[in-house]
C-alpha cells in the first residue's frame, strides 16, 4: 500500500500521554469500518428502492479533484477510510461555503441539485488516518490541495462509556431482504478499498437507514448480524486516544487481538450489558451551571421543514435551506460542535463541524441544527416554502446527522470567566521596571537581633572572574550587601565614577540565588546557615547581564490574555472523565436512525419502539446513567417493550398508529434528551454544549434580605445506583441539612424511605419536596446544603426478622455539599446533578466541596430547585457606623478572670457554649486582647444578614492583628467573605520568608473558600508573581493538591492561573522538573520492586535514562529548592538504602563549578507530606527561638513531597545515625554511655573543637527534646536520630507524630516522653556524673519550651488549617488536642518549667528507650553486608600499610594521668617505621587497646593473636597501680602483635591503631593540666561550699520559691556522692509549721530540682519581717541526715514586685545574705 507519510508533528500531543501511532490508527480504522458498513447497508437499501421504481430524492455529483486526476497507478494503492459520524471531518463533503465551489459546478436531475463538491483548498487540520496493513505503520493521506503532507495537531477526544447500544438480540432477516451471503465485505477488515469508479469520481456514500419497503418488516440481515459489543469497543477505543496510556489500551483491545473483530459478520452476537464499573467513564466536577431557554418545542407538527440556525453562506437565503414537501416528523437530535467565545493565545487545531450525513438521508427524515454558543440570535426555525423544498441540494452547509454540540472555552463557565478577568487585571497591575530581574531567585531574608549585631563579624570570601585570587573581607553582620559589592569593585575597577552598584549582584557559590543588595549580610538565611555550621562564606561577584535569564517573564507573557483550559491540559491530571463529543455524536446518529424507522413504519410498533428505547438508553447511559422524569414520561407513551419496565398504565395500541401521535411522542422525547444533554454539560464540565441553550440571566433582582419565603426544593432521585445495593440495602432515604462554618442552622430533614425502581436503570425515586423551616432572608451568604444518603442493611437470612429489623442501624452511603448562593451571590435555582462522595470519606459540613464527578461510578443525586422570574441575590450590608469599645479593666474582677481563662484556651475548638455566650456578651471589652478576635467571632450566635452590620463594625474597628493571629480567621469556621478579606489584609504584611513558612497552610485554606476567586487567591497569586521562590513552592503545593479528589478541580484552575501568570520560561522549567521527578519515580519504583540481587543493575540502567534527560534538557532545578540547579547525575556516587522503602541516594552535578555536588534522597512509597509538615513546625520553632535570642542550633533540612507516595529529601553531609555510632562499640553499644562522646572526640580531637561540639550538642539536643515532645514524634529509634561531626543532633523520618505511637502488640514502643538517654547525658556532663552543664541543658529545655508555649495559638492555627490535607495522623480534633495538652497554655511558666524538668528525668531514667535501640540494632543486622569493613571508633579514617608505612618496632613508654575529656590514664606508645628517621608518639587508653583486640578477633582466629591482659581487677580500676601493671602487659601484647603473621601485623586495623591521630600531635610526655571545670573529678577540696539557684516572687499574697539547681556540693566523708534535698523554713517559726522540702536527688553533687514551693496567705507587710532559711541535706536512710550547706535570705531586702532569680552561696553554718 502506498501512501504519503506525514511528518507526524500532530502526534506529539498524543504521544505525550503514552499512546502510540499504531494504536491510534487501529482505533480510527475501527471507527471507519463501522461507518463503511453503514454506507454499505445504505447503498443496499437504495438499490432496493430503485428496483421498486422509487427514485432517490437526493442525488450526489461526485466532485472532480486534481488529486484524483493523477494516473490510476498512483491512486489504486490508496485505501480511503471513512470515520465514524463526525469523527473524520475530512469526509465532510457538503460543508463547503458557496465561495469555495468551482465555477463549473452544476446540478443534475432538474430540481434536485447534487451536493457541493469537495473543495480544492485545504481543509485545515483534516487528515485521513490510513492503517498500512503491510508493515503496521501509519500513513497520513492529505486532503485535496494539501498533498504535501503537512500536518496539524488534532485534539484527541476523551473517554465515552463502553455500553451496548442495543440490549436485545438481533432479529433474524426479514422475508424478502437480500441474502447475507451477498453482502459486500471489504478485503481488509481495517480498510475499505475504493471500488471501480470513473476517473475523477468518488464513491457515492449512503448512511444506513431504517427505511422499509411499503409493507416491510424488520431490519435487514446486515444489521441483524452486527456485533454491537465490538462497535462499542471501537467507540471506546476512539475516546481512549487522549486519556489512557498504552498499557491500558492494550488491555482494552485484548479482545480484538485475540481474533474477535469489532464487526464479526459470521456470528449473531447480541449486545451484552457490560459491568458498570468497567464501562462508566470517570466524571469531572462542574464549573458553573449554564442556563437555558425555556421553550424547546420550536417545530410545528405536521409541517415539513428542519430547524436550522447554522451560519449561512454568503449570498444564501434562509429559504434556500428548505426541504422537500411531504409529511414532517418531529426533529430528532443532531450533533455539532461550537466555537469558543474568544480565541486563546495558543495554537488550536481548526476542526470543522461534524460530518453532515443528514443530507444523504431520506427526505422525510428531518434534522435539528443548533447554532453556536456565540450566536444566540440565530435560534429560530426556518419556515418551509416552495423554494426551500426545491433547493435541498444547493445548501452551502448541509446539516449534521445528529444534534449539534459546540466545543466551548472556559468562559462558558461564568465563574471561570470572571476568574480569568480577575487574572487579566492582576497581571496588568504588576509594574515591572526590569523584566530580567523577574528571573532572579533572591536569597531569603530573616532579620533577627542575633544576626544583625554590629559586634558579630563575618569572614567573607568574594570571587570574581576579573581577579586571579579571591578577596577576603572581614565585615560585621549589619553591613549591607551593596557595601560589600562596592568594596569588591574597588579592587576590580580603577575608576568607579561610571560604575552603577545596582548592575552587580553577589551569588553564593554552589547556589543559583542572589543576595539582596539593600539588606544586611547577616539577615540572609544563607549567611546564617554558614555561621551555624562554621562553613566558609564564599560569594561570587557577577554582573546582572551575565546572570541566567531563562526564568524571566517577558512583555508578551504579561500581555497575553488569561486562559485556563490549555494550561489545565498541560497538567498531570486524572483521566478526562466526560464522554467525548464524537462518541455522543455516534449515539445520537443511532437515535436518529431508530426514530426515523419508528416514524416511517406502518406496523410492528413494539419492535421499533424497543429499538428507540435502546438508543435512548445508550444516550442516557453515556450521560452518567441519568434518567430525568421527562424522559421517563416520554418513554411511558411508547408501547411496552422488553428493554424497560413499563408502568401499569393501559394504553390504546391504536394511538401510535397515527403518525402525528408518534411525532408528538418523539418531539417530547427529543426535548427531554436535549434537556439532559444540557444538564450533563452544565454539571460535568464537558468541553461541548448544546446549541439550543438558554440563558437565565434576569434583569429583575430581589435582595435576599427581603425574601421571606422558606427555602424549599424537590429531591427527585439518585441515579447510577450500584447494583450491589439492591441485595444489601433497603429503605433508602436522604437527610438534608443546612450549615454555616460547621454549625447547623436547623435540624436536618429527611425524605420518606424508598426502594429501588427499575426503568432504564436502577434508581431511587423520592420526588419529594423538602421545605426547611428557615426563611431565605435568615440564611447566611455562605450557607451549605449537605445531603447524606442513608439505607438500612438487609438482615441476614435466618433468625427472627423482627428482631433483626429492630437492631438495624441506618448506614451512611454517600454525601455531598453545595453552596446555596453562587459566586454572584445569587440563590441556586433550576435542576442540579450532584455526585455523592462515599461515606468512607470524611463529611466535612464545615467547608465547601465539589460534587463527586471525579469517580467513574459515583452516585448522582438530582435536586430540582425552584425557578422564578427574578434572581434572589444576597447583598452585603455595610457595617454599623458606630461600635462601642470599652476598656477591659472596667469589667468586674470576676468577669476579667473568667474572660482571661477563656482566652487562655488559645483555640476556638475547645470553647463551650457558656464560653461563647460570655465572650459575645463582653465582645466590646475585648479590643485590648487583640489575639482573641477568632474566639469572639466564633462565638457569634448568627451570621444572617440582619446580624452582619454589627459584626462587620466590630471587625472594622478591631486593632490590627499580627499575621500569626490572623491565620486563625482562615479556618473553615469562618466562611464569611468579609472576615476572610480582613484576615488576608492583615496577613499581607508577611515578608516573603514568612510567607514561605506558612505557605502550605495557606494553600490548604483555599479549600475553605466558597468560590474560585477570593482575596486569598489574589494575595497568593500576586506574591507568587513577584518572587520566584514563592512561585516554585506554590506550584508544587498546588500540584500535590491535585491528588485531593474533592478539590482537584479547584486546584486545577489555581495551578493553571499560576502557570498563566508566571511566564513561558518558568512553565518550561516546571515541565522539566515534572519530567525529572517522573523519571526518578519510575526508577525508584523499579529498584524497590526488584530483588536485592538485581537492584544494583537496575539502578545503573535507570541512571542512564536520567543522564539522557540532562542530555536533552541541559539543566534542571530540583523541586527541593529553586536555587539548586543541576546539570547531570553522578552515577558512581549513587546507591540505595537497605530499608523497607529502598530510597535512592542520588548525587547531582552542580551547574556552578564553584559548588559541590548536590546529594539528595528520593523516596517512592512513603508519603512525605507528614515529614514536610513536621520539619515546617520545627523550622518555625527554630525561628521563634532565634527571634527571642535563643539559637538552639537546629539542623533544618529540606524535604518536599512531589506527589502522593514520592518526594525528595536533602542529605546532610558529615552526619551519622546513632545506631552506626553505637554499634562501633558492639551490638550492645546502645547500653553504653561512651559511644557518642568517643565519636565526637574522634572527629574533634582538639580541646577547643571538642568543647564547641559539646556546646552544639547541648543546644541541639535540648531543641530536639522540646520539638519532638510538643509534636508527639514517635517511632524514635537510633536509626532516625543523627549526629553531625560538629555536634549537632537532629531527627529524621517523621512517619509517626501527634502521639500516634507504634505498637508492639498492646505495648507502645515509645514509652518515654522523648528520647534522652544516658549516653547523651554523658556528653553533656563530661562524664557519668551530673555537672553544672546539665543545669544549663535543663534550663535551655525549659526556656525553649516556655517560648513555644507563648505561641500556642500559632501552632494550633497552623495544624488546624492542615486538618483537611489528608494526612491520616492529623485528621480530627483529637490530634490537635495532643499539641494543646503538650503545650499546657493554662500553666504558668514556673509550673511549665517544673513539668518539663520531670519529663527530662522520666526520659533519662527510661530503660525502654535503650531496649528499643538494642532491638533495632538486632533487626538491622540483616541489612549489614558481610564485607563491611571494621573500623576503630576513635579513628576518623582508616589507614593502610601502603599509606602509613610498615611498622618496625613499638614500645609502650609510660602512662600518664589525664583529666580531659575523662579522668583516667593514657599510655604513650613509641612507634618506629621503616625508612622513617624519627619515631612518632601516640596516646591510647586501655579501652582503645581492648577495642582493637576485640575487632581483630572478628577478623582472625584467636590462635593468630597474642593474649590480651585481663580487664578485671580487684579494687579501683582507675588507680595508678593498676595502670602500671597494665603497662607491662600491654607492652608485651603490642610487641607480639607487630611480630605476628603479616596478614595480622599489616592489616588496616593495626595500621590505623598505631597511626598518629590529631590528638597525638601534642608533645609526647606532657600531661594536659587539669581543667577548671564543673566535672565531678575537679571539685574544690576543703570546707563546705556550693551554690543554690533560686527564683523568688510574690503575687496575690503568695510567696513563690522555685528551687532550681545546686552545684559544687562536697562529697561525703566516705568519698561517695550525696543524696541531696532542700529544706526551707519561713522564720520566725517557733512551731516549725512552715517547713517545706524538695524531692531527693540521688548520688550527685550537682542536682536539678525545678520545684515550686508556695507559701499562701502571707500579707505583704508580714513578709517584710520574714526570713527564708534554706538548708541542703543528704539523706542517709536510717542514719541522721548530713547537712551539706545552709543559707538565710532576708526577704525585706529583695524587690519582690519582680521575680528575683540567681545563685546563692551555701556555707557550713547559717549565713545572712541578700
Amino acid at each position: 500500500m502506498s501512501s504519503t507519510q506525514g511528518n507526524g508533528e500532530h502526534w506529539k500531543s498524543l504521544e505525550s500521554v503514552g499512546i502510540s501511532r499504531k494504536e491510534l490508527a487501529m482505533a480510527e480504522a475501527l471507527q471507519m469500518e463501522y461507518d463503511a458498513l453503514s454506507r454499505l447497508r445504505h447503498d443496499k437499501e437504495e438499490s432496493r428502492a430503485k428496483q421498486n421504481t422509487d427514485p432517490s430524492l437526493i442525488s450526489w455529483d461526485e466532485p472532480v479533484l486534481d488529486f484524483y486526476s493523477k494516473p490510476a497507478g498512483r491512486r489504486k494503492d490508496f485505501k480511503l477510510l471513512r470515520g465514524l459520524s463526525g469523527s473524520d471531518p475530512t469526509l465532510n463533503y457538503n460543508s463547503v461555503s458557496p465561495q469555495e465551489r468551482p465555477p463549473n459546478h452544476s446540478t443534475s436531475q432538474g430540481s434536485q441539485p447534487g451536493p457541493d463538491p469537495w473543495p480544492k483548498g485545504s481543509l485545515a487540520g483534516d487528515y485521513l488516518y490510513i492503517f498500512d496493513g503491510s508493515d503496521g505503520g501509519l500513513s497520513l493521506s492529505p486532503g485535496p490541495g494539501d498533498v504535501d503532507g503537512s500536518s496539524k495537531k488534532l485534539s484527541p477526544p476523551p473517554l465515552p462509556p463502553r455500553v451496548s447500544i442495543w440490549d436485545n438480540p438481533p432479529l433474524p432477516p426479514r422475508k424478502g431482504s437480500p441474502s447475507s451471503s451477498k453482502i459486500f465485505q471489504p478485503n481488509d477488515i481495517n480498510t475499505l478499498s475504493l471500488v471501480e469508479q470513473p476517473p475523477g469520481k468518488l464513491l457515492g456514500h449512503r448512511i444506513l437507514e431504517e427505511e422499509e419497503e411499503r409493507g416491510g418488516g424488520g431490519p435487514g440481515p446486515l444489521l441483524a448480524c452486527v456485533d454491537y459489543d465490538g462497535i462499542n469497543d471501537a467507540i471506546t477505543r476512539l475516546n481512549l486516544k487522549s486519556t489512557y496510556d498504552a498499557e491500558m489500551l492494550r488491555d482494552t483491545t485484548r479482545g480484538w487481538k485475540e481474533g474477535r473483530g469489532p464487526l464479526d459478520f459470521g456470528k449473531d452476537t447480541p449486545g451484552k450489558p457490560v459491568a458498570r464499573s468497567k464501562t462508566m467513564p470517570p466524571q469531572v466536577p462542574p464549573r458553573t451551571y449554564a442556563s437555558r431557554y425555556a421553550n424547546r418545542k420550536n417545530a410545528t407538527p405536521g409541517t415539513n421543514h428542519r430547524i436550522s440556525a447554522a451560519p449561512l453562506g454568503a449570498g444564501a437565503h434562509p429559504a434556500s435551506r428548505g426541504y422537500p414537501s411531504g409529511p414532517r416528523p418531529v426533529p430528532p437530535p443532531r450533533l455539532r460542535r461550537a466555537s469558543s467565545r474568544r480565541d486563546p493565545p495558543y495554537p488550536r487545531p481548526v476542526e470543522p463541524a461534524l460530518d453532515t450525513v443528514g443530507s444523504r438521508c431520506q427526505p422525510c427524515t428531518p434534522a435539528v441544527s443548533l447554532c453556536p454558543a456565540d450566536s444566540p440570535s440565530q435560534h429560530r426555525a426556518m419556515p418551509p416554502g416552495p423554494a426551500s423544498r426545491a433547493n435541498v441540494g444547493s445548501r452551502p452547509h448541509a446539516v449534521a446527522n445528529g444534534h449539534e454540540l459546540f466545543e466551548v472555552s472556559e468562559e462558558r463557565d461564568e465563574e471561570v470567566a470572571a476568574f480569568c478577568h480577575m487574572l487579566d487585571i492582576l497581571r496588568s497591575g504588576s509594574d515591572v521596571q526590569d523584566y530580567s530581574l523577574t528571573g532572579y531567585v533572591w536569597s531569603a531574608v530573616t532579620p533577627s537581633p542575633e544576626h544583625l549585631g554590629d559586634e558579630v563579624n563575618l569572614k567573607v570570601t568574594v570571587l570574581c572572574d576579573s581577579l586571579r585570587e579571591p578577596l577576603t573581607f572581614t565585615c560585621n553582620c549589619s553591613s549591607t550587601v551593596d557595601l560589600l559589592i562596592y568594596q569588591t569593585l574597588c579592587y576590580t575597577h580603577d575608576e568607579l565614577r561610571d560604575v552603577d552598584m545596582g548592575d552587580f549582584v553577589l551569588k553564593p557559590c554552589g547556589l543559583e540565588e542572589f543576595l539582596q543588595n539593600k539588606h544586611a549580610l547577616g539577615s540572609h538565611e544563607y549567611i546564617q546557615y554558614c555561621r551555624k555550621f562554621d562553613i566558609d562564606i564564599r560569594l561570587q561577584l557577577m554582573e546582572q547581564k551575565a546572570v541566567r535569564s531563562d526564568l524571566a517573564r517577558t512583555v508578551n507573557d504579561d500581555q497575553s490574555p488569561s486562559t485556563l483550559n490549555y494550561l489545565i491540559h498541560l497538567q498531570e491530571r486524572p483521566v478526562k472523565q466526560t464522554i467525548s463529543r464524537q462518541a455522543l455524536s455516534l449515539l445520537f446518529d443511532t437515535y436518529h436512525n431508530e426514530v426515523d424507522a419508528f416514524l416511517l413504519t406502518d406496523g410492528d410498533f413494539p419492535l421499533k419502539a424497543d429499538r428507540v428505547v435502546q438508543s435512548v438508553k445508550a444516550i442516557c447511559n453515556a450521560l452518567a446513567a441519568v434518567e430525568t422524569p421527562e424522559i421517563t414520561s416520554a418513554l411511558n407513551q411508547l408501547p411496552p417493550c422488553p428493554s424497560r419496565m413499563q408502568p401499569k398504565i393501559q394504553k390504546d395500541p391504536t394511538v401510535l398508529a397515527v403518525r402525528e401521535n408518534r411525532e408528538k411522542v418523539v418531539e417530547a422525547l427529543t426535548a427531554a434528551i436535549l434537556d439532559l444533554v444540557e444538564l450533563y454539560c452544565n454539571a460535568f464540565n464537558a468541553d461541548f454544549q448544546t446549541a439550543v441553550h438558554g440563558s437565565r440571566k434576569h434583569d429583575l433582582v430581589q435582595e435576599a434580605c427581603h425574601f421571606s419565603g422558606p427555602l424549599a426544593f424537590t429531591v427527585y432521585a439518585t441515579h447510577r445506583i450500584p447494583i450491589t445495593w439492591a441485595t444489601s440495602y433497603e429503605d433508602f432515604y436522604l437527610s438534608c441539612s443546612l450549615s454555616h462554618g460547621g454549625k447547623e442552622l436547623c435540624s436536618p430533614l429527611q425524605t420518606r424511605r424508598a426502594h429501588f425502581s427499575k426503568y432504564l436503570f436502577h434508581l431511587i425515586i423520592w420526588d419529594q419536596q423538602i421545605c426547611f423551616p428557615v426563611q431565605v432572608n435568615r440564611l447566611p451568604r455562605e450557607t451549605l446544603l449537605c445531603a447524606t444518603l442513608y439505607a438500612l442493611p438487609i438482615p441476614p437470612a435466618g433468625g427472627s426478622s423482627e428482631a433483626n429489623k429492630q437492631r438495624r442501624v441506618p448506614e451512611a452511603l454517600g454525601w455531598v455539599t453545595t453552596p446555596l448562593f453562587n459566586f454572584r451571590q445569587v440563590l441556586t435555582c433550576g435542576r442540579k446533578l450532584l455526585g455523592l462522595w462515599p461515606a468512607t470519606q470524611e463529611n466535612p459540613s464545615a467547608r465547601w466541596s465539589a460534587p463527586n464527578f471525579h469517580q467513574p461510578d459515583s452516585v448522582i443525586l438530582q435536586i430540582d430547585f425552584p425557578t422564578s422570574a427574578f434572581d434572589i441575590k444576597f447583598t452585603s450590608p455595610p457595617g454599623d457606623k458606630f461600635s462601642p469599645r470599652y476598656e477591659f479593666g472596667s469589667l468586674r474582677e470576676e468577669d476579667q478572670r473568667v474572660l482571661k481563662n477563656i482566652m487562655q484556651k488559645e483555640s476556638l475548638y475547645w470553647l463551650t457554649d457558656a464560653d461563647k455566650k460570655r465572650l459575645w456578651e463582653k465582645r466590646y471589652y475585648c479590643h485590648s486582647e487583640v489575639s482573641s478576635l477568632p474566639l469572639v467571632l466564633a462565638s457569634a450566635p448568627s451570621w444572617e444578614w440582619a446580624c452582619l452590620p454589627d459584626t462587620y463594625a466590630l471587625l472594622k474597628q478591631w486593632t490590627h492583628m499580627n499575621h500569626q493571629d490572623a491565620l486563625g480567621l482562615l479556618h473553615a469556621t469562618f466562611p464569611d467573605q468579609e472576615v476572610r478579606r480582613m484576615a488576608v489584609q492583615w496577613i499581607g504584611s508577611l515578608s516573603d520568608a514568612e510567607l514561605l513558612d506558612y505557605l502550605p497552610q495557606l494553600v490548604q485554606a483555599l479549600k475553605y473558600e466558597c468560590y474560585l476567586d477570593s482575596p486569598l487567591v489574589r494575595f497568593l497569586l500576586k506574591r507568587a508573581v513577584s518572587d520566584l521562590r514563592v512561585t516554585h513552592y506554590f506550584f508544587w503545593l498546588l500540584k500535590d493538591g491535585l491528588k485531593d479528589s474533592q478539590f482537584s478541580i479547584r486546584y486545577q484552575y489555581l495551578l493553571a492561573a499560576l502557570l498563566c501568570c508566571c511566564g513561558k520560561g518558568l512553565r518550561e522549567e516546571f515541565n522539566r522538573q515534572c519530567w525529572l521527578v517522573s523519571t526518578l519515580a519510575k526508577l525508584a519504583q523499579q529498584v524497590r520492586e526488584a530483588t536485592p540481587s538485581v537492584r544494583q543493575g537496575i539502578l545503573r540502567s535507570g541512571l542512564e535514562e536520567v543522564r539522557q534527560f540532562f542530555t536533552l534538557n541541559g539543566s534542571c532545578r530540583l523541586p527541593l529548592s529553586p536555587s539548586l540547579l543541576v546539570k547531570g547525575i553522578v552515577p558512581r556516587d549513587c546507591s540505595y538504602f537497605n530499608s523497607n522503602a529502598v530510597p535512592l541516594k542520588l548525587s547531582f552535578q552542580n551547574v556552578d563549578p564553584l559548588g559541590e555536588n548536590i546529594r539528595v534522597i528520593f523516596k517512592c512509597g512513603d508519603d512525605l507530606r507528614q515529614d514536610m509538615l513536621t520539619l515546617q513546625m520545627i523550622r518555625i520553632m527554630s525561628k521563634i527561638w532565634v527571634q527571642e535570642g535563643l539559637d538552639m542550633r537546629m539542623v533544618i533540612f529540606r524535604c518536599f513531597s512531589t506527589g502522593r507516595g514520592r518526594g525528595m529529601v536533602e542529605m546532610i553531609p558529615n552526619a551519622e545515625t546513632l545506631r552506626k555510632i553505637q554499634v562501633e562499640h558492639g551490638v550492645t553499644g546502645s547500653f553504653k554511655d561512651r559511644p557518642l562522646a568517643d565519636w565526637l572526640q574522634k572527629h574533634n580531637p582538639g580541646e577547643e573543637e571538642y568543647e564547641k561540639a559539646v556546646e552544639n550538642f547541648i543546644y541541639s539536643c535540648a531543641g530536639c527534646c522540646v520539638a519532638t515532645y510538643v509534636l508527639g514524634i514517635c517511632d524514635r529509634h537510633n536509626d532516625n536520630i543523627m549526629l553531625k561531626t560538629t555536634g549537632h543532633m537532629f531527627h529524621i523520618d517523621f512517619g509517626r507524630f501527634l502521639g500516634h505511637a507504634q505498637m508492639f502488640g498492646n505495648i507502645k514502643r515509645d514509652r518515654a516522653p522523648f528520647v534522652f538517654t544516658s549516653d547523651m547525658a554523658y556528653v553533656i556532663n563530661g562524664g557519668d556524673k551530673p555537672s553544672s552543664r546539665f543545669h544549663d541543658f535543663v534550663d535551655l529545655c525549659c526556656q525553649a519550651y516556655n517560648l513555644i508555649r507563648k505561641h500556642t495559638h500559632l501552632f494550633l492555627n497552623l495544624l488546624g488549617l492542615m486538618l483537611s490535607c489528608g494526612i491520616p495522623e492529623l485528621s480530627d480534633l483529637e490530634d490537635l488536642k495532643y499539641v494543646y495538652d503538650a503545650l499546657r497554655p493554662q500553666d504558668t511558666e514556673a509550673n511549665a518549667t517544673t513539668y518539663f524538668t520531670r519529663l527530662i528525668e522520666s526520659s533519662l531514667g527510661s530503660v525502654a528507650t535503650k531496649l528499643n535501640f538494642f532491638i533495632h540494632n538486632l533487626a538491622q543486622m540483616k541489612f549489614t553486608g558481610s564485607d563491611d569493613r571494621l573500623a576503630l571508633s576513635f579513628a576518623p579514617r582508616t589507614y593502610t600499610v601502603k599509606s602509613s608505612g610498615r611498622i618496625s618496632d613499638v614500645f609502650l613508654c609510660r602512662h600518664e594521668k589525664i583529666f580531659y575529656p575523662n579522668k583516667g590514664y593514657v599510655y604513650v606508645v613509641k612507634v618506629m617505621r621503616e625508612n622513617a628517621h624519627e619515631a612518632t608518639y601516640i596516646q591510647r587508653t586501655f579501652e582503645e587497646f581492648q577495642e582493637l583486640h576485640n575487632k581483630l578477633r572478628l577478623l582472625f582466629p584467636s590462635s593468630f593473636l597474642p593474649s590480651f591482659p585481663s580487664r578485671f581487677v580487684i579494687g579501683r580500676s582507675r588507680g595508678e597501680a593498676v595502670a602500671e601493671r597494665r603497662r607491662e602487659e600491654l607492652n608485651g601484647y603490642i610487641w607480639h602483635l607487630i611480630h605476628a603473621a603479616p596478614e595480622v601485623a599489616e592489616c588496616d586495623l593495626v595500621c590505623t591503631f598505631f597511626h598518629p591521630l590529631p590528638r597525638d600531635e601534642k608533645a609526647a610526655g606532657t600531661s594536659p593540666a587539669p581543667k577548671s571545670s564543673d566535672g565531678s573529678w575537679a571539685r574544690p577540696i576543703g570546707k563546705v561550699g556550693g551554690e543554690v539557684k533560686l527564683s523568688i516572687s510574690y503575687k496575690n499574697n503568695k510567696l513563690f520559691i522555685m528551687v532550681m539547681h545546686i552545684r559544687g556540693l562536697q562529697l561525703l566523708q566516705d568519698g561517695n556522692d550525696p543524696d541531696p534535698y532542700v529544706k526551707i523554713y519561713l522564720l520566725p517559726d517557733p512551731q516549725k509549721t512552715t517547713k517545706k522540702k524538695t524531692k531527693v536527688a540521688r548520688k550527685t553533687c550537682n542536682p536539678t530540682y525545678n520545684e515550686m514551693l508556695v507559701y499562701d496567705g502571707i500579707p505583704k507587710g508580714d513578709l517584710q519581717q520574714r526570713e527564708l532559711q534554706l538548708s541542703v541535706l543528704s539523706e542517709q536512710g536510717l542514719w541522721e541526715n548530713v547537712l551539706l550547706g545552709e543559707v538565710r535570705i532576708r526577704l525585706r531586702e529583695l524587690d519582690l514586685a519582680q521575680e528575683k532569680a540567681g545563685w546563692f552561696a551555701l556555707g557550713s553554718r547559717s549565713q545572712e545574705t541578700s
